[in-house]
């Protein structure tokens, strides 16, 4: 049997369909290592990512509970 054209350099690449309530394809989710090899083989500029300094909203907030214990009291209410 042969090959199509560029089918010797294809790799497997996990994929999962996202779809609708009807059940219509609407995206289609990968691996981020293998979006990182797409990019190389389309030769691509790879873009670093970006953080985000969080650092100026500390103390912005005073809690008047301890969340996890806020998030248990909530939890409990449900049963």
């Amino acid at each position: 049997m042969s090959k199509a054209a560029g089918e010797e350099n294809m790799t497997h690449i996990r994929k999962k369909i996202v779809t609708d309530e009807m059940h219509q394809p609407v995206a289609v989710q990968i691996d981020y290592n293998d979006w990182l090899m797409i990019e190389r083989s389309l030769g691509l500029p790879q873009a670093e990512p970006q953080l985000t300094d969080l650092s100026r909203y500390h103390g912005v907030i005073t809690l008047s509970e301890d969340p996890v214990l806020y998030q248990v009291r909530l939890r409990n209410e449900w049963t």
